[in-house]
C-alpha cells in the first residue's frame, strides 16, 4: 500500500511532535537537575558557614576566657601588692615606735597598725571579689557567645533545609510539567496524525 503525500506529512508531523515532546521532557529534567544542584549547594554552603562560625565562636570564647583569667590574675597581683605595702608600712610603724622608745604592741602606734591592717584586708577582699567576678563574667560571656552561635547555626541550617526543600519541590514540578507538556504534544500530534491517516 502506497502512502499519500498527506499521510507521509502526518507521519512526519508525528515524528516531529515526538522529537518536540522528548525535548520538552528533557527541559523538565534539566530544570529539575538545576534545582537539585541549587538545593545541594544551599545546604553545603549553610553547613560550611555553620562550621566556620562555630570555629570563630570557639576562638572568641577562648579569647574571652583568657582575658578574664588575665584580669583575675591582675586583681590577685594588686591584692598581693596591697599586702606587701601593708607589711612594709607596719614594719615602718613598729621601727619608728621602737626607735622612739614606745612599746610596739600598745597605744596609738598599735591603733594605726590595726587600722592599716583592717583597711588593707578590706581592699584585698575587694580585689579577690573582682578577680572572682572577672572569671565568672568571662565564663558567662564565653558561654553566651557559644550558645548564641549554636542557636544561630541551627536557625541558618533549618532555613537552608527549607530552601533546599523548596528547590527540590520546584525541580519535581519542573520535571512533571515537562512530562505533561510532552504528553500533551504527543496526544495532539496523535490526534492530527489519526485524522490524516484514517
Amino acid at each position: 500500500m502506497a502512502l499519500s503525500g498527506a499521510q507521509i506529512g502526518g507521519i512526519a508531523g508525528f515524528i516531529g511532535a515526538y522529537g518536540e515532546a522528548q525535548a520538552q521532557a528533557a527541559v523538565g529534567i534539566q530544570q529539575q537537575t538545576g534545582y537539585l544542584l541549587q538545593a545541594r549547594n544551599t545546604l553545603a554552603v549553610a553547613e560550611v558557614n555553620s562550621q566556620f562560625s562555630q570555629q570563630y565562636a570557639t576562638i572568641q570564647a577562648g579569647r574571652t576566657l583568657k582575658k578574664a583569667e588575665i584580669d583575675a590574675l591582675n586583681y590577685k597581683v594588686a591584692g598581693n601588692s596591697l599586702l606587701k605595702n601593708m607589711r612594709a608600712t607596719n614594719a615602718s610603724i613598729r621601727a619608728r615606735a621602737a626607735s622612739s622608745g614606745v612599746v610596739v604592741g600598745e597605744g596609738s602606734f598599735q591603733n594605726v597598725q590595726n587600722e592599716n591592717v583592717r583597711n588593707t584586708m578590706f581592699d584585698v577582699g575587694i580585689t579577690d571579689l573582682s578577680a572572682l567576678t572577672a572569671r565568672v563574667m568571662g565564663f558567662e560571656d564565653a558561654t553566651a557567645m557559644m550558645q548564641s552561635t549554636e542557636a544561630q547555626n541551627t536557625i541558618n541550617l533549618f532555613s537552608a533545609q527549607q530552601q533546599a526543600g523548596q528547590y527540590t519541590q520546584a525541580g519535581s514540578a519542573s520535571r512533571s510539567t515537562g512530562g505533561l507538556m510532552a504528553t500533551q504534544t504527543l496526544v495532539k500530534a496523535g490526534i492530527q496524525a489519526g485524522k490524516i491517516l484514517i
